[in-house]
């Protein structure tokens, strides 16, 4: 459940999963803060689509999640 202390390294990098990070690396590191905060307009977008994970679109609950954080200020 989203909350106002959601964090990246206790909410938001484990929602990645390795295949993600691997696939993205050319672009930017899913498991890195600082990489994942500066791009996460462009992330969110691409969640909401269903175009990232390439393999499959995630749970609403996980977009709503990712969105929460980075409305509320992207806590680390």
């Amino acid at each position: 459940m989203a909350h106002d202390s959601t964090g990246f390294e206790t909410d938001i990098k484990p929602l990645f999963r390795e295949k993600d990070r691997e696939s993205m690396l050319r672009y930017f590191d899913l498991w890195s803060y600082d990489d994942v905060s500066r791009h996460a307009d462009r992330i969110l977008a691409r969640l909401r689509h269903g175009s990232m994970p390439c393999d499959g679109a995630w749970p609403e609950a996980q977009v709503n999640l990712f969105q929460q954080w980075t409305e509320s200020g992207k806590r680390q």
